[in-house]
């Protein structure tokens, strides 16, 4: 395909299938070199240049630069699917709906990304930036995505969109990880178990009290809700009969503001042992910063009045509780608009697919988001802000 070509589904499906079918776990180092090899060599034939390939602790990442980039496009080309997914979730089109590991999360997105750029009559102007660690939350790549940002006006995340109706991802929330590591004494259970401090004991009155820790959080976000505060795996011991002097206790936390992140940071690292003779020690804090309402407002103000131009359904905007690398792009303080991807439903799950009709208007869309905010230089009345 040449720049400037018109967007044609029958092709777009044959570059999706050719994704699909080339697997990417996050966790298979070789899978994803692959991956990237397929990915790459589809960016290269429908934009005219071969990208940068970028290998950081083995994981393989992509990016073209045209110009001096004004927008940021942010894809992913690992999935959760592991090598071998195919043979039970083959890739297939039936009555409109595409099915196969990773074909909504989000190879879909890329796709409709590449084919969006090359009907274009340059892509002057923009970065794309393709990592292969999202699903794992970008632990190699984030540096990468906050680095190629900088200077951008605007930053459209891949990600597919929020619902069936094609909703975009106006809002997301932030996340920390922690892990509560309890250390008692050891002891025999049956002869003197009053000779030890037991850790799961201990680890039990943790789990309530991280339970409980979200009560006393206040946020003034209404669109992102509450935060939430969940104790998720729990280990202790190492044998059935010796008191466990040892325990963990790993905390997921989800957060509507950098205040919020910030005041449980505070709270987690607060903890204090119930049990005589145990101590704690929290490791793990903060990893995305939430993608807060305001860096979206204008760029989704934008992309309704396209989509109206362009005679689509009218856009909505939705609020979610998960994180992506827009999170990173709107924390770096550029205006970031996400759910940009494939229309579809269940995402990591059995059921995962992509309404196939939805992949033209989408495309369109994208294109014109870009040509849009590229020309003026700047996302309109955005306000950028930046985390030290």
């Amino acid at each position: 395909m040449t720049a400037g070509a018109a967007i044609a589904l029958p092709a777009m499906l044959a570059d999706l299938e050719e994704l699909v079918v080339c697997e990417s776990f996050s966790a298979d180092h070789a899978a994803l070199a692959r991956s990237a090899e397929v990915v790459g060599a589809l960016g290269a034939r429908l934009l005219g240049r071969a990208p940068e390939t970028i290998v950081l602790d083995g994981v393989t990442h992509l990016r073209w630069t045209f110009g001096t980039p004004q927008v940021l496009l942010v894809g992913h080309h690992d999935t959760v699917w592991p090598v071998g997914s195919l043979e039970t979730h083959p890739w297939s089109v039936v009555d409109g709906i595409a099915r196969g590991p990773g074909v909504l999360d989000m190879k879909a997105g890329l796709v409709q990304m590449f084919h969006a750029l090359a009907c274009l009559p340059s892509p002057d102007g923009v970065c794309v930036l393709i990592n292969g660690d999202e699903e794992v939350g970008s632990p190699t790549s984030r540096e990468l995505i906050e680095q190629s940002v900088r200077g951008c006006a605007a930053a459209f995340v891949l990600e597919a969109a929020a619902n069936e109706q094609g909703a975009l991802k106006t809002a997301r929330k932030g996340t920390s990880r922690y892990e509560v590591v309890v250390y008692g004494k050891a002891a025999h259970a049956g002869l003197e178990p009053e000779q030890g401090v037991n850790a799961a004991i201990e680890s039990a009155h943790q789990v309530l009290a991280i339970a409980g820790l979200a009560a006393s959080v206040e946020t003034t976000c209404s669109v992102l809700g509450a935060p939430t505060i969940t104790p998720t795996l729990l280990c202790a011991g190492s044998t059935l009969n010796t008191v466990p002097a040892r325990a963990k206790v790993s905390v997921d936390v989800r957060v509507p503001t950098l205040a919020t992140q910030d005041r449980i940071d505070d709270l987690m690292r607060g903890l204090t042992a119930q049990t005589p003779g145990a101590r704690l020690k929290v490791l793990g804090g903060r990893k995305r910063p939430p993608m807060e309402p305001e860096s979206s407002a204008d760029l989704f103000t934008l992309a309704a009045r396209i989509a109206a131009e362009l005679g689509q359904e009218p856009l909505r905007g939705v609020a979610v509780g998960g994180a992506s690398d827009g999170n990173y792009t709107a924390g770096a303080g550029c205006p970031t608009l996400d759910g940009l991807g494939a229309v579809g439903s269940g995402a990591h799950a059995d059921t995962e697919h992509v309404e196939v009709a939805q992949m033209t208007p989408r495309t369109h869309l994208l294109a014109a988001l870009i040509a849009q905010t590229r020309q003026s230089g700047r996302s309109p009345g955005a306000t950028p802000r930046k985390r030290s």
